[in-house]
């Protein structure tokens, strides 16, 4: 925590922090202090007061001195110079010819600088009127530029509710302000009802917003169903968002009715705030990061346990092809006469496999079968099972992969007769070539 003041410089201007040292300092003191400008005089809204180093901008600077009589009276005449000040920029302005409305015009304390704040619809070269100015007051220029919004700020007025302007009495910062508050307020669209004395929207309509916000989500929409305490169901016509009021009209037999009925009385589906948060208290908030915390060590664990039994399955089919061809695996013995035997269950083949009742034999199916046009070796006999018909289509197999490798072999030769020819032919033209050259 650190111990700072709040202090203003301009009316309804943004509060800077400093830091107090060893002044007694109260709220309404009057200070000196220094700032991005120079020397400034300001006045103290907040007394000496703690706050955390996030809301602090460093480096935070410290208070130069409380101000005396004679610094209050420096201030008063830095007042009255300002407009003089006024007077000379707006002649000066006239002179150059330039499209620049001048606003206000401020001293430093220290007099080390003088700005000019002004509107303008573009931008403006006044390099010529900073030189006329600096020539006549002796001391640094600065003209800023600044929007219809500071205008009115800086300006002040009255405003159509016949008070003060919120920005010229209270309003230290600009908030947005959007054309969906004056519906949520149910208030009229029309530009001249809503706008200020800047042209823009209303700051005022921000400050009912989120009471208007909580006040219609208690609220039915307009033709929505709603059930009463009686169990009449009827269709919202119109709502009093203040008084909490729902005018419903009710089918009553084959006559409509128009019922006033307070929200309470109703029945229908809430409406819910998009602002609405959730408040939770620290042993709340604590007992959720908890739970986060096991659940997260439980993810983490199981993505280790997925990770182990991937490596370990890897580990075991490593294993298992780098097995020794003479090697076996447990379940599979050698027998005395040096064939390996194979421990299988009744009914399953030595392959592994499951022996089919009424299916021939691996030896059975390749003894009966035979090529096209080659007699059968066994004839089968009378109530014997027919042979499967996947026998057949082996055959086929066999014979079109016989057929395929004749047709291979054969072109194969027919190539390579290619080849001899045209390798003669080319010997031959060779050879007339080398006659034909000694002859000449």
């Amino acid at each position: 925590m650190i111990k700072v003041i709040g202090v203003r410089f301009r009316t309804a201007g943004k509060v800077y922090f400093f830091d107090p040292l060893q002044f007694d300092i109260k709220k309404g003191d009057h200070v000196i202090v220094e700032t991005a400008r120079g020397i400034e005089f300001g006045t103290v809204m907040a007394g000496i007061m703690e706050v955390t180093e996030e809301k602090v901008v460093q480096p935070l600077k410290p208070v130069i001195r409380i101000a005396n009589q004679r610094d209050v009276e420096q201030e008063a005449a830095n007042r009255d110079k300002e407009k003089e000040a006024f007077r000379i920029c707006l002649e000066k302005i006239r002179e150059h010819g330039l499209e620049m409305k001048l606003i206000d015009a401020e001293y430093t304390f220290d007099n080390n600088k003088v700005l000019f704040y002004f509107t303008a619809d573009g931008r403006i070269d006044f390099r010529e009127l900073v030189k006329d100015l600096a020539s006549i007051f002796k001391t640094r220029i600065e003209l800023r530029q600044i929007g219809v919004r500071d205008e009115t700020k800086i300006v002040g007025g009255i405003g159509i509710c016949g008070r003060p302007l919120c920005c010229h009495s209270y309003l230290s910062d600009f908030i947005p302000v959007s054309i969906k508050m004056a519906k949520e307020q149910n208030l009229s669209l029309n530009p001249a009802k809503i706008s200020g004395v800047c042209g823009r929207l209303m700051c005022c309509l921000k400050n009912e917003e989120e009471t208007y916000e909580e006040l219609n989500r208690r609220l039915p929409g307009i033709g929505d169903a709603v059930t009463t305490e009686d169990g009449l169901k009827g269709e919202v016509q119109s709502v009093n968002v203040l008084r909490q009021l729902v005018k419903v009209v009710i089918n009553a037999g084959d006559e409509k009715e128009i019922k006033e009925y307070p929200v309470e009385k109703l029945h229908f589906r809430r409406r819910h705030s998009k602002k609405e948060k959730m408040e939770l208290s620290k042993e709340e908030l604590q007992e959720l990061e908890r739970l986060e915390e096991e659940e997260w060590q439980k993810q983490e664990q199981e993505l280790a346990n997925r990770a182990e039994e991937a490596q370990r399955q890897n580990n075991k089919n490593k294993q298992g092809n780098r097995r020794q061809p003479g090697q076996h695996s447990p379940e599979t013995a050698k027998a005395p006469g040096g064939r390996q035997e194979t421990e299988r269950r009744p009914g399953q083949r030595a392959d592994g496999g499951q022996k089919q009742f009424g299916q021939r034999t691996g030896g059975q199916q390749r003894q009966n079968s035979r090529r096209p046009g080659e007699e059968p070796k066994q004839q089968l006999q009378h109530g014997e099972p027919r042979q499967p018909q996947e026998e057949h289509f082996g055959s086929k197999r066999r014979h079109d992969n016989r057929k395929r490798q004749d047709r291979n072999r054969q072109n194969g030769q027919n190539q390579d007769n290619h080849d001899n020819e045209q390798n003669g032919k080319n010997r031959y033209d060779n050879r007339n070539r080398r006659g034909a050259r000694s002859s000449e």
